[in-house]
């Protein structure tokens, strides 16, 4: 296992499974217990996982509270010799999961950093979604309230790529609200929840059909959720752009681009930023029409 130099350890980042225990790979076992130690996001937690497996190599909890003292501990370590397994509470560590800190300050200070393959839950969702997969953009969670959450939305509702959230139990009716009040109601979306557990659902509709569906089944609101949502056809996105320019053009006769915007974004609610940088072109197209 060991085939690096023996100056410095290796920092192993291992998945592991994100429900079916089945998932745990030959490789992964062997390597969880052939270290020196484990950081786990959550000891408790990755116990069960370990004993399962008759895995009893050391556990020390490694998460967002004590990274900042935990990483330099850990390198001083590998920088000794010994030999780490970084693994998260289920899945694929760094994904929406802490341990980024303590991979950069392996890079920086030298140390070989080895990834253990295994279990994702956004690519599993990405999977069997349905919907492009040549280009997707990662989220993680939405912010947890609807204000933040529809701006971060706003940011994302032009973006042609395919989309994938996380989200918590608790919250999923009020962000799938979030996501037909922004982005439409006619997206289409998979709802991936439980994967690879017990009461797995994959269920493929639009954004309110999803409404409908979490609303009449309160089971849907329960465990693992990952959101797998349309991008924006670029041609909805084109005539998105051009939507208010009559009305741009009409502010620009008489106010600065500045303020024509900020007018624009008080009487349509889009997006203050992208209509700046569309008056900024009417005008220059204006300009440009003038000087021919």
């Amino acid at each position: 296992m060991h085939t690096h130099t023996p100056q410095t350890g290796t920092l192993y980042v291992v998945a592991t499974p994100i429900g079916n225990l089945a998932d745990m790979t030959a490789h992964a076992v062997e390597c969880l217990k052939s270290v020196d130690v484990i950081a786990c996001e959550d000891t408790r937690t990755s116990s069960t996982l370990l004993r399962h497996f008759g895995i009893a190599t050391p556990t020390l909890a490694y998460h967002d509270h004590n990274a900042d003292s935990q990483t330099e501990r850990l390198i001083t370590r590998l920088q000794n010799g010994e030999h780490i397994a970084l693994i998260s509470d289920a899945g694929t560590p760094l994904i929406s999961d802490p341990g980024y800190r303590l991979v950069k300050a392996c890079h920086q200070a030298g140390i070989r950093v080895s990834p253990v393959v295994g279990a994702c839950a956004a690519i599993a969702a990405l999977s069997v979604a349905g919907l492009p997969s040549d280009k997707f953009y990662f989220y993680g969670f939405l912010p947890a309230k609807s204000g933040a959450r529809q701006q971060a939305l706003q940011e994302l509702c032009t973006m042609p790529a395919t989309l994938i959230f996380y989200e918590a139990p608790h919250r999923i009716a009020e962000c799938v609200a979030d996501m037909v009040a922004v982005l439409g109601d006619t997206r289409a979306v998979t709802l991936c929840r439980e994967i690879s557990k017990t009461f797995e659902t994959i269920h493929h509709t639009d954004l309110a059909g999803l409404v409908e569906f979490i609303a009449g089944d309160s089971n849907q609101m329960r465990g693992e959720m990952v959101l797998v949502v349309a991008g924006a056809n670029l041609a909805d996105a084109d005539q998105t752009e051009n939507a208010h320019d009559e009305l741009l053009t009409r502010l620009l006769a008489d106010l600065s681009v500045k303020k024509a915007a900020q007018l624009a974004a008080d009487l349509t609610g889009a997006k203050k930023n992208a209509l700046y940088q569309r008056a900024l072109l009417l005008q220059q197209l204006t300009y440009s029409h003038h000087q021919a």
